[in-house]
């Protein structure tokens, strides 16, 4: 059984012990402390706070003991009910919250939840802003509010509209484009919440849409990272025809994947890249996304005469790199897909209605569009260590080693990545194991691989 606690929130499996789990006590105790942070921090002062959830088994009780816990804080609650990550980012700003906390593992398996933390602005806490809550935790500083004093609690389940009416209204995204095109689309979205209000949203655009797994009882038809080896179900459906396009999400809708019209992938890294050329077909700005991610959105960006900026890697660390460049559209290559016009988090409603923008505007078939774009692929490896290895120590030989080749670009921002003039290879050190994780990009796999593999003979021989 497990528990992480970080600067995004806390992790763990449901069931076990306190402390090595993701059970009531810890769960008032972060609460607690995020709660105690929200209030020093002082930002608004509305004492509100929003709380949203996926669809996950535990969900029900992780929200009960959530909600209690910040009215004996003395805040006032605002439950949102079941709702999309984007959905509940964009309810605090709806409602000038001064927080938000978001009750989901993401793309973890059915046994998993967690709590992600929100400031006024519906965004992720930063790097310092965790960590004090992390802190706050520890030394359990507390103090709860009195009788008179307690917070006050109102369901409210008008967010999912009114998420959809915000992503209806941005200005690219051509509804009337994509009604006039008549998609027909296979949807699958794992159990949870995207089966709730991904509905609404096609519906509103004219897409005709049938939906795989579209119960949101969190019990996960397969494991819920929309990754090939688990899409086994809807590849199949759509190979048989009759289909434009097939979505996928995760269980708090914040990653999309889409599956050609022949039932091959689309490819997760390539759902960025195609909603950023679309943007920058209209509007000219920069592009960011984290050293992990395809070297295909620099190729695109600088095709439109524009400027591609990395990050590290996590949600966090891409929005503020966007913000300090000003860029019209960035995310992750895991499908995350961030457009400052709506707000600063992944949001797969405005992924997919983009997309859709751009298939319609253009009046190609899925696979055509793909086939657009430059052709990449990335290998994913690892390197086990002992506990006793200095990571730290490595990466700073590899950045040496390398950091005298002409023809080899070294970014340290995040571990160590290596820029070739046609392909990359990016290591960084895991923050939970002893391990490095190797990610290496070219035009073939059998590439990718290859230098992968030769950076990880280069971390063994310096051990």
């Amino acid at each position: 059984m497990t528990l992480i606690k970080s600067i995004s929130g806390i992790r763990g499996t449901i069931g076990g012990p306190a402390g090595d789990t993701l059970n009531p006590l810890d769960i008032v105790k972060f609460t607690s402390a995020y709660a105690t942070f929200i209030r020093r921090s002082g930002k608004c002062n509305s004492n509100k706070i929003v709380v949203g959830r996926d669809a996950r088994i535990s969900g029900a009780m992780v929200k009960n003991v959530v909600c209690g816990t910040l009215m004996g804080m003395g805040y006032d609650v605002i439950n949102i009910g079941l709702a999309t990550t984007p959905t509940t980012e964009l309810a605090v700003r709806m409602t000038g919250a001064e927080g938000g906390i978001i009750i989901t593992a993401s793309h973890n398996p059915r046994h998993w939840n967690a709590l992600k933390l929100l400031n006024n602005e519906g965004e992720f806490l930063t790097k310092d802003d965790g960590n004090e809550v992390l802190s706050i935790a520890e030394k359990e500083d507390f103090d709860y509010a009195d009788v008179d004093h307690m917070g006050q609690y109102t369901d409210d389940d008008t967010f999912d509209q009114r998420h959809i009416d915000a992503v209806l209204a941005l200005d690219l995204v051509d509804v009337e484009a994509i009604k006039k095109a008549k998609f027909k689309v296979i949807v699958d979205t794992v159990n949870s919440v995207g089966g709730i209000i991904l509905p609404g949203l096609f519906k509103a655009l004219g897409v005709e849409a049938k939906f795989l797994n579209g119960e949101a009882n969190g019990d996960f038809a397969h494991n819920p990272e929309p990754l090939e080896k688990n899409l086994g179900g809807i590849m199949g459906e759509i190979a048989k025809g009759g289909y434009d396009l097939g979505v996928v999400v995760d269980p708090d809708v914040d990653r999309l994947a889409f599956i050609q019209e022949d039932g091959k992938m689309y490819g997760e890294e390539y759902t960025l890249v195609t909603v950023a050329d679309y943007i920058l077909d209209h509007v000219k700005g920069a592009t960011v996304s984290n050293l992990s991610s395809t070297r295909a959105l620099r190729d695109v960006t600088e095709k439109h005469g524009c400027t591609y900026y990395a990050a590290a890697v996590g949600e966090v660390n891409v929005t503020t790199k966007m913000k300090d460049v000003k860029a019209v559209i960035g995310g992750e290559g895991n499908g995350g897909v961030i457009y400052p016009e709506s707000h600063y988090g992944r949001d797969a409603l405005v992924g997919i209605a983009l997309f859709l923008s751009s298939l319609a505007q253009k009046g190609l078939k899925t696979s055509e569009l793909r086939a657009s774009f430059p052709e990449y692929f990335i290998a994913k490896n690892r390197i086990d260590l002992t506990a006793s290895t200095d990571v730290d120590a490595i990466l700073v030989k590899v950045k040496e080693l390398y950091g005298k080749e002409k023809d080899v670009q070294v970014t340290d921002i995040d571990g160590v990545k290596l820029d070739f003039p046609d392909k990359w290879v990016h290591l960084r050190k895991s923050n939970t194991e002893p391990i490095i994780r190797v990610y290496s990009e070219a035009h073939t796999m059998e590439e990718a691989d290859e230098l992968g593999k030769k950076l990880m003979q280069v971390v063994y021989d310096m051990q």
